[in-house]
């Protein structure tokens, strides 16, 4: 159990601040869903009635009971409700993307850390079911030496959304920025930096004001100059998905189908459970695990093993009770205002290298 309460205030209850946050903060010992901003409606007052809610950001950031402040509103917002929120006192979680730029994502960090606070990237598939059982399959070496990781994140939307922020141009806005952070952070988390990163930023679609297509591979030297190349693509055009996850090894491949089901199962109206109950949150349905298949004898490789991998279960109360535990003092950081920059940063490469068509070097 926490040393005592953290109070917590969430800005923005769209789906972000319904799906992603509030159920989760609510769920974690030691944090207590303090308020939530919401400018219009009473979705937020109906879900949690004894929850105060805010009108404006200016509300919520005067209550000096909230020491934690979720940042979960459109993207081009972010950096300044962050920067107003920590010139308020308040250690804040920021909602992917971290930042518009990489300046701007070095600035948090520097005022945090002046300040004496935490600003902290809301990168959350780091919790997900299925790249949890990756992890653990590169962590136990069962696929060897690997030699090409994909990770896909696809959906099917050929007509632009009408009256969202999401569909309007931006930098901020679009693909790269939105399912990017997700899956570069997730490659740094298991790879580190890479030394070189090549990209094809698109808008694919008939008609769309925004990046609606990306592939990105990102270059790692490996050993020997036997080294590994890390894939990163999202379309809006992906009628028959790919596999969310493809790894190749020189002992074996592993195949994944299908995306973590926490959010689907939020939005069909699934509630968290306490985090110190013993209720497990949620697995996923063995109809979906991944594939594993090895070559036990590498000069025979017509021999094959090939078996269903369980997905270890995902979990998004674990980044915010690391929060907690950061703010308390009793753990470092899962995810950093370092991790948000070169994140950032990174998918300002893709984009360059896009644009020149060429291979860049990456300096992280």
């Amino acid at each position: 159990m926490a040393e005592r309460e953290i109070n917590v205030g969430v800005i923005g209850y769209g789906l972000g601040g319904r799906v992603f946050h509030a159920p989760f903060v609510n769920a974690v010992s030691g944090l207590r869903l303090a308020a939530i901003m919401q400018r219009k409606g009473d979705e937020a007052a109906k879900a949690y009635p004894s929850v105060r809610i805010a009108r404006s950001v200016e509300d919520l950031l005067d209550d000096k009971s909230i020491e934690l402040v979720v940042v979960s509103t459109p993207n081009a917002t972010h950096f300044e409700l962050a920067t107003q929120a920590l010139e308020a006192g308040k250690n804040v979680v920021i909602d992917k993307p971290f930042a518009a730029s990489s300046e701007q994502a070095l600035q948090l960090g520097q005022l945090a850390a002046s300040k004496g606070l935490l600003v902290v990237p809301f990168h959350n598939r780091r919790w997900d079911g299925d790249f949890l059982t990756v992890k653990k399959l590169i962590a136990e070496g069962v696929l060897g030496r690997l030699v090409t990781f994909e990770s896909h994140f696809d959906r099917f939307r050929p007509i632009p959304r009408e009256g969202t922020w999401k569909e309007a141009e931006n930098p901020a806005n679009g693909m790269l920025f939105d399912l990017g952070p997700h899956l570069v952070d997730q490659v740094l988390g298991l790879f580190g930096a890479p030394d070189a990163i090549t990209a094809s930023v698109r808008s694919d679609r008939d008609q769309t004001a925004i990046e609606d297509a990306f592939d990105i591979t990102l270059h790692y030297p490996g050993t020997n100059g036997k080294g590994m190349l890390a894939h990163c693509s999202a379309s809006y055009l992906a009628c028959d998905n790919a596999p969310r996850f493809l790894l190749h090894g020189t002992c074996g491949s592993f195949r994944k189908y299908g995306l973590d089901p926490q959010e689907p199962a939020l939005v069909g109206g699934a509630k968290v459970p306490a985090m110190d109950s013993k209720e497990v949150w949620l697995e996923e349905n063995s109809a979906r695990w991944g594939v594993l298949t090895v070559a036990p004898y590498p000069a025979d490789p017509a021999t094959l093993v090939i078996r269903e991998e369980k997905t270890e279960p995902g979990d998004y109360r674990g980044f915010y009770a690391n929060v907690r535990d950061a703010i308390l003092g009793k753990a470092p950081l899962a995810v950093t205002p370092q991790d948000g920059y070169r994140v950032i940063r990174l998918l300002e490469l893709a984009r360059e290298s896009s644009t020149k068509s060429c291979t860049l070097p990456v300096r992280l």
